[in-house]
């Protein structure tokens, strides 16, 4: 079969999407931290692999007390990473490549250090005073609800100069903007707009769903009677707001902000926009449907197979095929197994499948099969393509995430998964770094399988995920349309059908001999 396979579909519905975390991908000036020249040197590496695109988490101008998701200002780059020459030069290399660019951007909250929030923060009555949510301490002074947020603590902080509080989902560095102001959402427009005029291919939003506007009347959650301690620390805390209910979702200004950013895309050439929601406790496919209707976000990144425990592979089943029922014959879903924030899916599903560490790769080179042959596009974590697992023994004192030094000990966080990439075994730092020390440290049990090491080794994943891409190219079942058929197969299988007008592919992953097959009927 031809390899040239015409489809009518877009770009993003059916990419797949190398996600690189900047500050551990490459370092480029021996300070420790990855950096764009960095990254910008390793594009050959990634286009290699044979992906579409490439998703850049975020390098904004910030403080960096989460690593750039309190974002300082939207429009410059903190100075770690590079300059505004450094970033034209990567795009345009990856543009010469073939791949498109992609970037984070955080609409929900930015850094407490942002010039709109230094202004709100000192009156009541000037420009920017309700940028944010500021509301009134209760009579004996305490805060205005007992919300958490997700990294612990009160979801409140005073400000002695308005003697009043403001909400932050995240940490205290990060004040929630007010989505109800109009003013707020036109500012962000700004942003995209900024972006695209620089040759960006498209957004990731950050947390789109804990965007917080209609929030009135502010009131307590009740402690839930049935309260379990869980893994996540959110787990571990009775009242935590539940942000992502359906009068949260429905609220006027999320949506609006949806819709805004929709009308901006439009006007530039082919740009796409992912949201990253998640419904926790509610129904995460009903999220994701509020957030793609017509007029609103392309597509949604999904949560359904990033549980932080694993899934088993009924499990699994059950999260395709809830996701599929809703959205097949749509690109409207990005799938992932990896990412910054969750422990990787070699170390994760690693136990939950009860599969020997000796076939850790080829259970790895399986699941990445398996999520980009289903519907709408895939993302890809850095490291995926090398199997390389998680690294659970960063001492307490190196430890970067706030998330985790907040649960430490018994809550690792998000660093087991953020140690630098390395490249060549017997460099330094594995190649990521010449520096005497870097940011995390580099595992050592990565250097057996560094990047340009296992790229000149035929039997790698890198080369057969490679290999598997090239062929998937070549498939209209694949490429032409986004059908999919039910999943069926035994207690150790994922079976379904792949189907377009030119071609119907059988898809069939199994979870005792940890192989993909393909026919087509």
């Amino acid at each position: 079969m031809s390899n040239d396979v015409s489809k009518d579909l877009k770009w993003w519905e059916t990419a797949t999407i190398y996600q690189v975390y900047p500050r551990s991908y490459q370092d480029s000036n021996d300070d420790g931290i990855g950096d764009l020249k960095g990254i910008t040197s390793r594009l050959e590496y990634i286009a290699g692999l044979g992906v579409d695109a490439v998703w850049i988490s975020p390098f904004f101008k910030s403080p960096q007390k989460d690593f750039g998701y309190d974002v300082a200002d939207y429009c410059d780059i903190n100075p770690e990473y590079g300059t505004f020459a450094d970033f034209d030069a990567l795009i345009a290399k990856a543009h010469a490549l073939g791949l498109r660019l992609m970037i984070d951007i955080v609409p929900a909250h930015c850094s407490d250090q942002h010039v709109w929030f230094q202004e709100s923060r000192q009156s009541r009555d000037n420009p920017k005073a309700d940028w944010f949510h500021w509301v009134d301490p209760k009579p004996d002074g305490s805060a205005p609800t007992n919300w958490l947020s997700f990294f612990g603590g009160r979801a409140w902080s005073w400000e002695p100069r308005r003697q009043q509080y403001y909400l932050h989902n995240f940490l205290p560095s990060q004040p929630n903007l007010n989505h109800a102001n109009e003013a707020v959402r036109e500012a962000m427009m700004d942003v995209a707009r900024f972006w695209f005029d620089r040759g960006v291919d498209g957004f990731r939003l950050d947390a789109v769903h804990t965007i917080n506007g209609d929030c009135a009347p502010f009131e307590d959650n009740p402690v839930n009677p049935d309260f379990e301690v869980g893994p996540l620390p959110q787990d571990q805390q009775p009242f935590f707001r539940q942000l992502h209910d359906a009068a949260q979702l429905n609220q006027p200004s999320i949506q609006k902000f949806s819709e805004a950013i929709r009308q901006v895309a439009d006007t530039y050439d082919d740009r796409f926009l992912m949201g990253e929601v998640d419904g926790d406790n509610d129904d995460a496919v009903k999220v994701s449907q509020t957030f793609t209707q017509a007029g609103r976000l392309h597509a949604t990144y999904n949560f359904d197979l990033l549980e932080w425990d694993g899934l088993t592979v009924d499990g699994m089943k059950q999260a395709i095929s809830h996701a599929v029922d809703a959205f097949n014959g749509t690109g409207r879903l990005s799938f992932a197994f990896s990412n910054h924030d969750v422990p990787r899916s070699a170390t994760r599903q690693l136990a939950r499948l009860s599969v020997s560490e000796a076939d850790q790769q080829a259970l790895q080179l399986l699941l990445l099969k398996l999520e980009i042959s289903l519907i709408g596009s895939t993302c890809i974590y850095q490291g995926e393509e090398l199997a390389l697992q998680d690294i659970d023994d960063i001492p307490l004192d190196r430890m970067q995430d706030p998330w985790g030094i907040e649960f430490a000990p018994a809550f690792a966080g998000r660093d087991t998964c953020r140690t630098p990439m390395v490249w060549e075994k017997a460099q330094p730092n594995g190649g990521f770094s010449n520096a005497n020390d870097t940011w995390l440290p580099v595992a050592e049990r990565h250097l057996e399988r560094a990047a340009l090491d296992e790229v000149k080794r035929p039997e790698s994943i890198y080369n057969k995920l490679a290999e598997f891409l090239r062929w998937r190219k070549s498939q209209p079942a694949m490429m032409q349309a986004n059908q999919m058929g039910p999943i069926s197969g035994g207690p150790r299988e994922i079976i379904f059908e792949r189907i377009s007008e030119a071609q119907t592919l059988r898809c069939c992953f199994d979870f005792d001999t940890l192989t993909a097959s393909f026919e087509e009927i």
